[in-house]
């Protein structure tokens, strides 16, 4: 063999193991790139091929172990979902059987359910004002303008300013909460948030603490109303910043000042989701705030839900965690107040303070709701004015018409409580809020009325055909309901000068 014919040879030879080894570390990048496909995307999971399809969220929620099965506190008058999403497991589950129209299913046909992943951690930013929730601090020579600002909207708006939209929280579930786990499909929700002169800062803050907390399949779209602002940067500066936003958002304005029921009642008009939630426009939102609230309506549609409330100092913008011992009551002036939740209720809930809470009113400004049953129930009295007693009229609304509304433990929402309201009432305070109780009194009290007349000796009757039809629509929404009792949730008993009385507020099922 001459010296050329055997390079010849060895060449060949070199190109022939060369394509081997090419080939060969090509199908172990193959497999490897396969298996990080597999452990990574969305489209492969235990279940297999799963990619999106039109109309449906290619997403599950993560394993966890269970701390408590809400499940175990569902009662015989509601829905347990695992075993019939549907209703079609025979007989149909209807609800409202007082009105007219038989009233809405108590479940949601799966089909308009969507999976979920929950939303990731808002990282802390370090160096910047007010992360995880702490108190800013105003340096000496900005004192003076800081109680300048503070002026505009009631709380202080240059500590506001500092902090950012995107700012990071503590996890402040109880540990119970972190280990819960809820349904893989849930209803989507649409946020409605009505402001009026709302500094920029809060109210953008609330919209990213949504989309940022929120899972986003569970997220139909964020309704912006407009309450007939007067500040330039409210108008087109805000439409054309939330139109960039990752998340559907929109500004509906109110052609004159109209007050937060008729700027909610726009803002609902307009909701897509299967579930209303009203927020205010100084909040913000925690990690795994939507879920819970979710989980509870999908089970039964009549179910009204409120976060735990948490406090946003008005001086120094710290989140500061509230009590989850606490439940909505009232005084016989119709002022809502907060107090200890009695003996008997934690025994219902088995002493589990992570469990759903029965509470007879709530606060108002932050609930969830099922569209349908909202609009079934007669949604908010268009007859009261601006603000105030709305939260006490909803609730016994609620109760009268056969609905449960609830605290739930695990969604915690954060919100800037103020001493006093930086806005105008026209007419004044006192006589929007006396006409609004006035009202609420008139409609749902019947004869426990004269108690609220006695102690709110400022307050008139009243009497108008408007109020008079408001009536008979409560009349026959709940003409059936009321001809059973079920439950006793709670009872007054500050009635001087009334022996022998008290007010019960009854769950009619």
């Amino acid at each position: 063999m001459t010296f050329s014919s055997f390079t010849r040879k060895m060449r060949g030879r070199m190109r022939s193991n060369t394509c081997r080894i090419v080939l060969l570390t090509s199908l172990v990048w193959v497999i490897f790139d396969f298996v990080l496909i597999t452990r990574y995307s969305d489209c492969i999971g235990k279940d297999g091929w799963r990619c999106k399809r039109s109309g449906e969220f290619d997403v599950e929620l993560p394993n966890a172990e269970p701390l408590v099965d809400d499940n175990q506190l569902v009662d015989d008058n509601e829905i347990n979902t695992e075993k019939s999403l549907d209703g079609d497991s025979g007989s149909a589950v209807i609800m409202g059987q007082g009105f007219a129209s038989g009233g809405i299913s108590m479940t949601y046909p799966s089909v308009s359910l969507k999976k979920w992943f929950l939303a990731p951690t808002v990282e802390e930013t370090k160096g910047k004002p007010g992360e995880m929730g702490k108190p800013v601090k105003i340096p000496a020579d900005m004192k003076d303008l800081m109680k300048e600002k503070f002026k505009e909207n009631q709380f202080n708006l240059l500590a506001s300013d500092m902090i950012s939209l995107n700012r990071s929280l503590t996890d402040v579930r109880h540990e119970g909460c972190r280990r819960k786990h809820y349904a893989s499909k849930l209803p989507t929700t649409s946020i409605v948030i009505v402001f009026h002169n709302e500094a920029w800062t809060t109210l953008l803050r609330t919209v990213w603490s949504v989309i940022n907390r929120s899972p986003r399949a569970l997220l139909k779209e964020i309704i912006l109303v407009d309450d007939a602002s007067e500040r330039d940067f409210l108008g087109k500066q805000l439409e054309d910043y939330v139109a960039k936003l990752p998340v559907r958002t929109f500004v509906l304005r109110t052609e004159k000042r109209s007050g937060l029921i008729r700027a909610r009642l726009l803002g609902a008009e307009h909701v897509s989701g299967e579930v209303i939630t009203f927020l205010d426009a100084h909040c913000e939102c925690t990690e795994g705030w939507l879920e819970p609230l979710l989980a509870r309506i999908v089970q039964n549609r009549r179910t009204v839900v409120c976060p735990i409330i948490d406090v946003i100092s008005d001086e120094t913008f710290e989140y500061i965690t509230a009590s989850d011992s606490t439940w909505g009551g009232f005084n016989w002036k119709l002022n809502f107040r907060w107090y200890r939740v009695p003996s008997r209720e934690m025994a219902r809930r088995n002493n589990d303070r992570t469990a759903p809470l029965r509470t007879p009113t709530m606060a108002g400004g932050l609930f969830s709701i099922d569209k349908d049953y909202f609009y079934e129930i007669g949604s908010y009295d268009e007859g009261m004015d601006i603000w105030g007693g709305e939260n006490l009229e909803m609730s016994f609304r609620i109760w009268q018409c056969g609905g449960i509304l609830e605290i739930i433990p695990c969604s915690h929402v954060g919100h800037v409580f103020r001493d006093k309201s930086p806005y105008t009432f026209p007419g004044g305070v006192a006589k929007i809020v006396l006409h609004n109780a006035a009202r609420v009194a008139e409609v749902w009290l019947d004869e426990w009325r004269d108690f609220y007349y006695a102690m709110s000796t400022g307050s008139k009757k009243q009497q108008s055909k408007k109020l008079k039809t408001k009536k008979n629509q409560q009349t026959k929404q709940s003409n059936n309901i009321f001809k059973t009792t079920k439950t006793i949730l709670y009872c007054v008993h500050l009635t001087p000068n009334f022996k022998n009385y008290s007010l019960s507020i009854r769950n009619w099922l």
